[in-house]
C-alpha cells in the first residue's frame, strides 16, 4: 500500500512537469492505475496529506475528473458504485481540509450526492452525518474541534445546489422533493437559529466582524437561496418572517460610501447583502403566498438602499450590483397584486431621488467612454432591452435596472375605479390594439408622472452647452426615454412624433458638441423605430446617416456615436423602413470599412451591411458586384495563416459576403426577361464569383502553402457555413473548364471537403449551405469532370505515395455523420445519398469508392432508423429510401450491414418499407421519384429473397402487395401529371388571393381583440409537456417542416430505368411463386388490372 501511495504521489508530481512527454507518460500510468479499487482512496489521502500544495491540488483534481467520469456515465438511472467507506472518508476529509483543496473535493462530493442522494434517495447516512458535523463544528459548538464550520456549510451548499431548479420539469406543479424537506427539517431549520445569533453578533459589533463569521453568514444565505429558489419546504415557511428580518438587518448594516478591497471581510458582507436581495426576489416571484405579508417591510428596506444611487459613480462593482438588485426587487413587487398599493406612494420619491440619479451621466461614464468604449456601449446603449418587465434577472447595472423599473412604473395604471380590488398584476398587462381605451378611467403613470417629470429638464442648445449639469441631466432623460419604449409604443403616432421632433432631433443641430448625448439619442431613435410613421422615419434616418459618419476631430472619440447610429439604422430597416435610396448608405459603409485601427468599427459596419442587404434585397442587388470587389481586399488582409478562430471582424465580414451571395443569386432575372438583363446579371455573377474565389484562396489555400506538412492536415474550419455560401457562388459562376483551372476550383473543393469531413460542431443554423454546395459540386462534375472528385491523385514526392481523401470521399464522411445529427440535417443528408450514389459517373477503377460510400451510408442510416423506429417520425421515409439507394447498388453488402446492425435487420427494413408504401402512412410516398425508387427496391428485394430460398415467407408477399399498390399509384400519378401542371398556376393564384384575404382577416381580428396572455398554470403545463417531449426523443415540429419532408429526390442514372419493365420481368419470372393463391387483396388486384390489363393472364385465380 505504501509503495502504491508513493508511486501515485510521484506520478502526480510528474503531471506538473513542463515536459509534455513526461506529463503524457505519467497520465497514461495513472489512467491504468485508476482501474484498481483502492486508487480513489490513495488520491483522497494525498489530497488531504502533508505533501506539497501542487501535489494535493493535482490529486484532488484527478479524483474529481475520475469521479465525474464514473458517476456521470450512469446518467442518474442507478446509484453510483462508490463504496460507503469512501463516502465516509470523503465527508471527513471535506470537514477538515484547507479551502483551496476543499473547492475541488466538494465537486467530488457533489457528483456522488447528485447520483445517490438527489436522484436515487440512496444515501441515508448523509443528512444525519452532515447535521452532526455542522452542530459540532468549531464556530457553532464554541470549542476548538477538528470540524470547520465554513467547510461543513460549503458541503451543505453543494448538496443543496441541485435543488435550486425543478428536478422534474415534466410535472407542471412539482411537489417539494422529500430529500429537500429532510434537509430543511434536520439542518436548515436549526441553522436559522444559529444564523440569527451570528447576525445579532455582527450587528452589535458596529464595525467589522471576524472574516469566518462573515463567510458563515454568506454561505447560509446561499444555502437558503438554493432551498427556496424553486421550491418552498414546509418546515421553512413559518420561519420566513424572522429570517427575512435578519436579512434586512444585514442590508441595513451596509455602507455605500466606503472603499472595499477584495480581501476585505466587508466585501463578504456586501456579497451577503446581494444574496439577501436575491432571496427577496425569489420569495416575491415564486412564493407569493408566503411573501405578501412581508412585502411592506421588504419595500421599506430596499427603498433605503436605492436612495444611494446618486453615489453610483463612486461605488464599487459589488455595491452597484446591490443597487441594481434593489431596483429589481421593487420591479418584482410592482408586478404583483399588492404592488401598486405598496409602491405607488413612493413613485415621486423613487423617480426623483433614486431612479433619475442613476440615469444621469457621471464621471465613471466619461472615463469608460474614453478607455473602454465597447463596455460603455454594452452598459448604456443596450440592444437587449427587448421587454420592460418586473421579472428580468439579467440587468446587473444600477442604470439598466433603474431604466427597467421606470418602464414598469410608466406602464402601471393602478386598480380600475369601479373595481378597486383588482390587482395590479391584471391592470398592468400590456394589451396590443387597446391604445387609450378607458383612458378616462385609468391613465398610466407614464402619462401622469414620468413624462411631466422629464419635461422639466431643458434640451441642450448652443446657449447652455457650457452648463455641465444640463448635459448630464439630459443624458438621464434620454436613458429614461429608453425605458419608456413599451409605454410610447402604446401611444398614438402623433404623440411619439411630437416627442421625437421636440425632445430628440434638436440634439443633432449641435451634434459635434454633444457626442455623449448623441449616442444615446441614436439608441432611443432606433428603439422607437417600430412606432414611427414613415415620414418621421425618413427624418430620423437622415439624422442617423449623418451620425454614422461623424468624424473624430477632437476628444472625446465619436466611436460610440457611430456604433449606436449603425444599430439604430439596423433597427429601422428591421422594422420595414425603406430608404428612398440605399446607395448613400452603402457608399458610407464601404468607404469606412478598414479605416479603423482596432477593427471594431469595421465589424459593426459589416453587421450593418448584412442588415442592409437583407432589407434591401433586389433594390441593392445591382450594387453587389462593386461592393464585393471593394471589401474582399480589406478582409483578406485580416486573414492570417495561424489565426484560428478568425477575428470577429473576419467572421462578420464573411457573414455579410454570404448574405450578398444569397441576395445576388435571388436577383437572377426570370426567363421571360430580356436577354440584356440576363447578360448583365451573368457578368455580375462572374465578378462576384472571382472575388469570392480570391478570398477563399486566401482563407484556405494560402495557409497550406505557408504552413508545414503537419499543419496542412488540418485546414481552417472557421465560418464554414458562410464560406460554403461563397463557394456555392463560385461554382454557380463557372462558365467553362478554363474558369475551373483559373479559379483553382478543384483545390478549393479538396480543402472544403477535408474540412467538412472532420466537422463536429453541428448546429442547425450552421450546416445548411453545405448541403447546397454538395449538389452544385455533383452538377459541376457532370459537366466538366472535376479533378480529384472521385479519386485523388497521388501526392508528388517527397510526400509518401499514399492517396489522400478525394472530394467525394470527404463529402461522404460528412454525409455519414450528418445522418446521425438533428432531424433537418438527417433529411438533407439522406437526400444527398441518392445524388452521390447515382449522379456521378463511376468507372471500374473507382467502383471501390462507390461501394465504400454505400456501405457507410447504409450503416449510418440504419443505425439512425433504429433510434427512431418506435416514434413513427417523419425521418422514417428519408432514412429508408437512403438505405434503398444503397441496396440497389450493392444488395448483398447492404444485407450484411443490416444484419450486423440488428438481429433480423433485413426483415425490419423490409417491413418498414412496406409500412411507408401504404397510402395511410404520413408523410407517405408522394413524389414520382420516391415511388420509382421504392418499386425498384421492392422488386430487387423480392428477387433476392426468392434466390435465398425464402419464397414461402410472408415477407415476400408483403413486399409484393406493396409493390402492386405502388405500381397503381405511380401510374395514376404519371397520368395525372400534365393535368395537374395545367391547373397549378390558376390554383396558386386563387390560394394567394385567399391567403391575402386570410391575412387581412387575421389583421382585422387581431386589431379588435386583446393579445391572449396565458396563465401561470397554462405556462407550467405547456413547459411540462415540452420537457416530456424532449425526454421521449420527440422531434421539434420546427425541425421537421413540410419543406424538409418533401425534398426532391435526384436519382441520376436511375431515371433512365423503366420501373414498369422491372415489374413485368419480376412477375413474368416468378409469378408461379408470387401469385400462388387468393392471398392478395382482391380490391388491390382489381385496381392493378384496371391500370395494367396486360397482366390478366397471371391473375386468373382472382377472376
Amino acid at each position: 500500500m505504501a509503495e502504491d501511495l508513493t508511486q501515485i504521489s510521484h506520478l502526480l508530481n510528474q503531471t506538473l512537469s513542463h515536459d509534455a512527454a513526461a506529463v503524457r507518460a505519467a497520465t497514461e500510468v495513472l489512467d491504468r492505475l485508476s482501474l484498481t479499487p483502492h486508487f480513489p482512496f490513495f488520491l483522497l489521502s494525498i489530497s488531504t496529506g502533508a505533501g506539497n500544495q501542487g501535489q494535493k491540488i493535482a490529486a484532488a483534481t484527478y479524483l474529481k475528473n475520475l469521479t465525474r467520469r464514473n458517476v456521470d456515465s450512469i446518467n442518474g438511472v442507478a446509484p453510483s458504485n462508490v463504496s460507503k467507506e469512501f463516502k465516509e472518508q470523503l465527508l471527513q476529509a471535506l470537514l477538515q481540509v484547507e479551502l483551496s483543496v476543499l473547492k475541488i473535493l466538494v465537486e467530488v462530493f457533489r457528483s456522488i450526492a447528485v447520483a445517490d442522494f438527489v436522484k436515487q434517495d440512496a444515501w441515508p447516512e448523509l443528512v444525519p452525518n452532515l447535521q452532526s458535523a455542522i452542530q459540532n463544528s468549531h464556530l457553532i459548538c464554541g470549542v476548538n474541534t477538528e470540524w470547520n464550520t465554513v467547510n461543513a456549510l460549503l458541503v451543505l451548499h453543494a448538496l443543496l445546489r441541485p435543488f435550486q431548479y425543478f428536478l422534474n420539469p415534466k410535472v407542471a406543479k412539482e411537489p417539494v422533493p422529500p430529500q429537500l424537506e429532510l434537509i430543511s427539517k434536520e439542518i436548515l431549520v436549526p441553522l436559522l437559529a444559529v444564523f440569527h445569533q451570528f447576525v445579532e453578533k455582527a450587528s452589535a459589533s458596529n464595525g467589522r466582524t471576524e472574516r469566518e463569521i462573515e463567510k458563515v453568514l454568506l454561505t447560509i444565505c446561499k444555502c437558503f437561496h438554493f432551498a427556496v429558489r424553486s421550491y418552498m419546504p414546509l418546515t421553512l415557511a413559518p420561519l420566513l418572517p424572522s429570517f427575512c428580518r435578519d436579512l434586512m438587518n444585514i442590508l441595513g448594516s451596509l455602507c455605500f460610501d466606503s472603499v472595499v478591497n477584495q480581501e476585505d471581510e466587508y466585501l463578504t458582507r456586501l456579497k451577503t447583502g446581494k444574496r439577501s436581495l436575491l432571496i427577496f426576489s425569489a420569495l416575491v416571484t415564486r412564493h407569493r403566498k408566503h411573501s405578501d405579508k412581508l412585502m411592506p417591510e421588504i419595500i421599506n428596506c430596499v427603498l433605503n438602499i436605492v436612495k444611494f444611487s446618486k453615489y453610483t459613480s463612486k461605488l464599487s462593482f459589488m455595491s452597484e450590483r446591490l443597487l441594481s438588485l434593489g431596483f429589481d426587487v421593487i420591479s418584482n413587487v410592482l408586478e404583483t397584486g399588492p404592488g401598486w398599493r405598496l409602491v405607488s406612494p413612493h413613485f415621486t420619491t423613487l423617480l426623483e431621488s433614486a431612479i433619475f440619479p442613476a440615469l444621469i451621466m457621471n464621471e465613471k461614464d466619461v472615463t469608460e467612454w474614453e478607455e473602454d468604449p465597447d463596455e460603455y456601449i454594452r452598459k448604456n446603449l443596450p440592444s437587449d432591452i427587448d421587454e420592460i418587465c418586473g421579472w428580468r434577472e439579467d440587468l446587473f447595472t444600477a442604470r439598466k435596472s433603474a431604466v427597467n423599473l421606470l418602464g414598469v412604473i410608466s406602464m402601471s395604471k393602478g386598480p380600475p375605479m369601479e373595481t378597486a380590488s383588482n390587482s395590479l398584476s391584471t391592470s398592468s398587462k400590456r394589451k396590443k390594439g387597446q391604445k387609450n381605451k378607458r383612458s378616462s378611467e385609468r391613465r398610466s403613470m407614464g402619462e401622469l408622472l414620468v413624462l411631466p417629470f422629464l419635461s422639466k429638464f431643458p434640451i441642450p442648445f448652443d446657449s447652455n452647452l457650457s452648463q455641465r449639469k444640463i448635459l448630464n441631466d439630459y443624458f438621464g432623460v434620454l436613458m429614461a426615454y429608453g425605458g419608456l419604449l413599451d409605454f410610447l409604443r402604446e401611444q398614438e403616432p402623433d404623440f411619439v412624433t411630437t416627442l421625437v421632433r421636440t425632445r430628440i432631433l434638436p440634439l443633432y443641430t449641435v451634434a459635434l458638441s454633444l457626442p455623449y448625448l448623441l449616442a444615446s439619442a441614436n439608441w432611443v431613435l432606433g428603439e422607437l423605430g417600430s412606432c414611427l410613421p414613415e415620414e418621421m422615419s425618413t427624418d430620423v434616418y437622415s439624422q442617423l446617416l449623418m451620425a454614422l459618419v461623424m468624424p473624430d476631430k477632437q476628444e472625446p472619440s465619436c466611436y460610440p456615436v457611430r456604433v449606436s447610429a449603425a444599430g439604430a439604422i439596423t433597427t429601422l430597416l428591421d422594422n420595414d423602413y425603406m430608404p428612398p435610396d440605399f446607395l448613400p448608405l452603402l457608399q458610407v459603409i464601404v468607404a469606412n470599412i478598414g479605416n479603423d485601427d482596432g477593427e471594431s468599427e469595421s465589424s459593426i459596419l459589416f453587421q450593418l451591411l448584412s442588415s442592409v442587404m437583407e432589407a434591401g434585397d433586389e433594390k441593392v442587388a445591382v450594387h453587389i458586384p462593386h461592393i464585393v470587389s471593394s471589401i474582399v481586399g480589406p478582409v483578406s488582409k485580416w486573414l492570417t495563416a495561424n489565426s484560428e478562430p478568425w477575428p470577429q471582424v473576419v467572421e462578420r465580414a464573411i457573414a455579410a459576403l454570404a448574405v450578398m451571395g444569397h441576395t445576388w443569386e435571388g436577383s437572377r432575372p426570370e426567363e421571360s426577361e430580356l436577354d440584356e438583363s440576363h447578360e448583365k446579371w451573368a457578368v455580375g455573377q462572374v465578378a462576384v464569383g472571382r472575388a469570392f474565389a480570391a478570398l477563399l484562396h486566401r482563407a484556405w489555400l494560402t495557409p497550406l502553402c505557408t504552413l508545414d506538412q503537419e499543419d496542412q492536415q488540418s485546414p481552417p474550419s472557421s465560418c464554414i457555413e458562410d464560406l460554403s455560401t461563397l463557394l456555392q457562388s463560385v461554382l454557380l459562376s463557372i462558365e467553362g473548364n478554363h474558369m475551373i483551372y483559373e479559379l483553382k476550383v478543384s483545390e478549393l473543393l479538396s480543402v472544403w471537403a477535408e474540412v467538412i469531413a472532420e466537422w463536429h460542431a453541428w448546429e442547425e443554423s450552421e450546416d445548411l449551405s453545405i448541403f447546397e454546395v454538395i449538389k452544385e459540386i455533383v452538377n459541376l462534375d457532370r459537366k466538366y469532370r472535376l479533378k480529384n472528385f472521385i479519386v485523388k491523385e497521388m501526392p508528388p514526392p517527397p510526400a509518401p505515395p499514399v492517396p489522400e481523401r478525394s472530394i467525394l470521399e470527404g463529402i461522404g464522411a460528412f454525409i455519414s455523420e450528418a445522418i446521425k445529427q438533428y432531424p433537418s440535417a438527417t433529411l438533407r443528408a439522406c437526400s444527398c445519398v441518392h445524388i452521390l450514389l447515382h449522379c456521378p459517373t463511376f468507372s471500374l477503377e473507382t467502383e471501390g469508392v462507390k461501394q465504400s460510400l454505400a456501405s457507410a451510408f447504409s450503416r449510418a442510416a440504419f443505425s439512425r432508423f433504429m433510434e427512431v423506429q418506435n416514434t413513427l417520425s417523419s425521418l422514417w421515409k428519408p432514412l429508408l429510401l437512403a438505405i434503398a439507394s444503397c441496396y440497389l447498388c450493392y444488395p448483398d453488402i447492404v444485407e450484411g450491414i443490416l444484419e450486423k446492425g440488428a438481429h433480423g435487420g433485413i426483415t425490419i427494413w423490409a417491413s418498414a418499407l412496406c409500412h411507408i408504401s401504404n397510402r395511410s402512412f404520413e408523410p407517405g410516398l408522394m413524389l414520382e421519384a420516391e415511388m420509382k425508387l421504392m418499386m425498384m427496391t421492392l422488386a430487387r428485394l423480392i428477387e433476392q429473397l426468392i434466390k435465398q430460398g425464402k419464397s414461402g415467407d410472408g415477407e415476400i408477399q408483403s413486399c409484393f402487395t406493396s409493390l402492386l399498390e405502388l405500381s397503381v399509384r405511380s401510374k395514376e400519378a404519371h397520368d395525372d401529371k400534365e393535368d395537374e401542371q395545367g391547373s397549378d398556376d390558376a390554383e396558386n393564384d386563387e390560394e394567394d388571393d385567399e391567403d391575402e384575404d386570410s391575412d387581412n382577416d387575421d389583421y382585422d381580428e387581431d386589431s379588435e381583440t386583446e393579445e391572449y396572455e396565458e396563465t401561470e398554470e397554462e405556462f407550467l403545463n405547456r413547459y411540462a409537456k415540452a420537457a416530456e417531449a424532449l425526454e421521449n426523443g420527440s422531434n421539434n415540429i420546427e425541425e421537421e417542416d413540410v419543406e424538409d419532408q418533401e425534398l426532391e429526390l435526384e436519382l441520376g442514372q436511375l431515371n433512365d430505368v423503366d420501373e414498369q419493365k422491372i415489374l413485368w420481368s419480376l412477375i413474368e419470372t416468378y409469378h408461379h411463386l408470387l401469385i400462388r393463391g387468393p392471398i392478395l387483396p382482391s380490391e388491390l388486384v382489381k385496381s392493378f388490372l384496371n391500370v395494367f390489363p396486360g397482366y390478366e393472364s397471371y391473375f386468373e385465380l382472382y377472376r
